[in-house]
């Protein structure tokens, strides 16, 4: 069977597209900007009590937790102001005097109880402090979350790296929701040969969104092209195990009504392992940015701390 491949639909991975004889080529889809923001597993809130600030008044010291937590926030870190449990990652602020100055002093203590960084805010002059000046503690608040956010992604790469949950230290666990849209056996023999295809890649089959640290779905249209020819698009969706969108891998095949009606064989066999390729690409991708974020600053990816 001849089959002509249409187009490509976002990035082409030489690599990959090596001879397969007249089976099935398919074009890989890239993982996408979603793919940057990827946190395995979820990141717990870092919660910001209220601080005991000796030179401002208990409303003033809740004002400026406040202001530290929509900092962070706006930093991508997911922090909250508000009393702590003994299994929350906390920040608590204190506050030091040199001289003239304040300076705010933080220190992150992890579920353990452990205390596992500290840094030092931006000075200010100790009357300003006093005084509770608005925009002089809010912009104190401002200037001390940028500190803040390195210590945190510096914090998180530490623990990512002694956590053997972690994807950096085994295989990712994947999911596969099912294929759908497919004419004769498509749906069975794509999703049968598409698990088949990820485990001699390394990546662990896993039954529950649980377990799994992305799902896939795999879905199929159909576009009669004349001349006895069917347009093929075979799209295979990742998302992570709260079902945001992780990236798409696209294969779009000319084919004959024929090779698909009934059983699709080695077409399913060439497209599934292809597929296979594809979707891990988007994985590593996914993981090698939350890995590399975690140490650089960069917009794109929040900080987080990992249980």
């Amino acid at each position: 069977m001849k089959l002509a491949t249409l187009r490509l639909t976002v990035l082409l991975i030489p690599c990959l597209l090596g001879s397969c004889g007249t089976l099935p080529q398919p074009f890989l889809g890239k993982p996408g900007r979603e793919g940057s923001v990827l946190s395995i597993p979820p990141p717990p809130v870092l919660i910001i009590p209220s601080p005991h600030l000796a030179l401002l008044t208990n409303q003033d010291s809740t004002h400026y937790a406040d202001d530290i937590a929509a900092d962070l926030v706006k930093k991508g870190v997911p922090a909250v102001a508000g009393k702590a449990t003994p299994a929350d990652w906390q920040l608590r602020i204190g506050e030091i005097i040199d001289g003239s100055f304040v300076i705010p002093e933080f220190s992150v203590i992890g579920p353990d109880h452990r205390t596992y960084g500290g840094v030092r805010g931006s000075p200010v002059p100790y009357a300003a402090w006093v005084n509770a000046k608005t925009d002089t503690v809010r912009a104190n608040a401002d200037e001390s979350s940028k500190p803040l956010e390195e210590l945190l992604r510096s914090i998180n790469a530490k623990v990512q790296e002694a956590n053997p949950a972690s994807l950096e230290n085994r295989p990712a666990h994947v999911m596969l929701e099912g294929v759908k849209g497919a004419p004769g056996d498509g749906d069975h023999s794509l999703a049968l040969d598409f698990r088949r295809s990820l485990r001699l890649l390394g990546i662990v089959i896993v039954g529950t969104q649980i377990q799994a640290d992305f799902i896939v779905t795999g879905n199929v249209r159909i576009s009669p092209q004349g001349r006895s020819k069917e347009l093929v698009e075979l799209d295979w969706v990742v998302r992570n195990r709260t079902h945001q969108f992780i990236g798409k891998v696209t294969q779009l095949h000319l084919l004959k009504p024929t090779d698909i009606d009934s059983y699709w064989g080695d077409i399913a066999a060439a497209a599934a392992k292809q597929a296979a390729f594809g979707v891990r690409q988007v994985v590593e991708n996914a993981t090698l940015k939350a890995h590399l974020h975690s140490r650089t600053k960069c917009c794109e990816i929040a900080p987080v701390l990992v249980k």
